[in-house]
C-alpha cells in the first residue's frame, strides 16, 4: 500500500463492514495516517468502540443511505445493507467507473480466480453466511438495481465485470428462496448401512425416471454442502435411524441448519429406521414445523433392514416425487 501511495497521505478509509477479516488493521491504520478521515455507518462507529475502545469522533464521517463523498471526478455513493450480513454494514458504489463495492455481497469461498465455478462456491458462501437474510438481500438488490453497474468488487472472492446479470439472477433466486435447479437431494444418516441401501434404492429409482438426484452422507461429509444443495434443488429427501429417542445427531444438526437459514418452498419426504420404536419422521416434522414445505404424502418405514414391504413405500416414494 505505501508503494501505490508513493508518499500520499489516504484522505479517507471507506470501511463497509466491521467484521474483523475486513476492518482488524483500522487501528494500525489511523496510527501510520492521522489525517485519515474514517468514513462508516453510525453503527459501525459503535462497533469500533466495542472492538477499539474509540469511535473516532474527531476525524469520522457518518453515512446513511444515500449520503455521498465527492472526490471531484469520483463521487462515491452509500447504501445501508443490514444484515448483509452483519447490521452496520454498508455497499460503496463509484459513479466513475460505475463500480459497486459489495462487500460481503457476490462473495465466494474458495481461490481468488475464474479458473474454479464460480456459482459452486458463491452459492456455499451465500446460503451458509447470509442466506438467513433473503428479504435484506431483495432490499439491496431492489437498491441495486437503480444503479448503473458495469463491475462489482466483492470483499471476498474475484471481481465481477462480464455477465454481471447472470450473477445478479442467481442472488435474486438464492434470496427469494426459490429453488435453483429441479432434482432431488437425498440425505441421510446409517449407523449399520441400512438406511443407506434405502437412500441408494430411492437414488435408483429415480434415476431410472429420468429424475437427477443429489446424495449426501451426513456422517463423512461437512454440513454446508448438503445444506446448499437442500436450497438449491426443488425437492429434499430426509433419511435417518430414531437414535437415542430422537434422530442422529448429524441429521438434527443439519436440520436446524436449513431452519436457521428459512429453509422453504420446497417439497419434502422422510424415510425412517428404527429397529423397535422408529420415530424419527414425527421428530423431523415437529422440527420443521415453522418452515414452509409441503410434505409428500408417501412415507418410508423401514424396521432394521428393507423388507418387501417397504421396498414398495420406496418405489411409491419415487413415483410420488417423479410427479412433483
Amino acid at each position: 500500500m505505501e508503494k501505490r501511495l508513493n508518499g500520499l497521505n489516504p484522505k479517507y478509509l471507506i470501511i463497509q463492514h466491521m467484521e474483523p477479516d475486513h476492518s482488524a488493521y483500522i487501528v494500525e491504520f489511523i496510527k501510520k495516517y492521522p489525517k485519515t478521515t474514517l468514513v462508516a455507518s453510525q453503527k459501525s462507529f459503535n462497533m469500533m468502540k466495542n472492538y477499539y475502545h474509540n469511535e473516532y469522533e474527531s476525524n469520522r464521517i457518518i453515512v446513511k443511505d444515500g449520503s455521498t463523498i465527492n472526490l471531484g471526478k469520483r463521487t462515491f455513493t452509500f447504501v445501508e445493507a443490514p444484515m448483509v450480513h452483519w447490521p452496520e454494514v454498508i455497499v460503496t458504489y463509484d459513479s466513475l467507473s460505475k463500480t459497486l463495492f459489495s462487500s460481503d455481497g457476490f462473495g465466494k469461498f474458495g481461490s481468488n480466480n475464474f479458473d474454479e465455478n464460480w456459482e459452486d462456491e458463491a452459492r456455499r458462501y451465500f446460503i451458509n453466511i447470509v442466506g438467513k437474510y433473503g428479504s435484506n438481500v431483495q432490499k439491496l438488490l431492489k437498491k441495486a438495481s437503480t444503479l448503473d453497474i458495469k463491475m462489482i468488487c466483492p470483499a471476498h472472492g474475484p471481481i465481477l465485470n462480464d455477465n454481471l446479470g447472470h450473477y445478479i439472477n442467481l442472488y435474486n433466486t438464492w434470496s427469494s428462496y426459490e429453488p435453483e435447479t429441479k432434482g432431488v437431494v437425498i440425505v441421510y444418516t446409517s449407523i449399520y448401512d441400512h438406511t443407506r441401501e434405502a437412500a441408494k434404492l430411492l437414488e435408483r429409482k429415480l434415476k431410472e425416471k429420468g429424475i437427477t438426484v443429489v446424495m449426501h452422507d451426513l456422517t463423512k461429509e461437512h454440513v454446508s454442502y448438503a445444506v446448499v444443495d437442500a436450497f438449491r434443488y426443488s425437492q429434499l429427501v430426509l433419511a435417518t435411524t430414531t437414535y437415542t429417542a430422537t434422530i442422529f445427531p448429524s441429521m438434527s444438526f443439519f436440520i436446524e441448519n436449513l431452519i436457521e437459514r428459512n429453509f422453504q418452498k420446497r417439497n419434502v419426504a422422510f424415510i425412517e429406521n428404527g429397529s423397535w420404536a422408529p420415530a424419527a419422521i414425527k421428530i423431523m416434522k415437529k422440527r420443521l414445523e415453522k418452515c414452509k414445505l409441503k410434505y409428500l404424502k408417501q412415507t418410508v418405514t423401514i424396521k432394521s433392514a428393507l423388507c418387501s414391504r417397504s421396498i414398495k413405500e420406496i418405489e411409491i416414494l419415487a413415483d410420488e416425487l417423479s410427479r412433483s
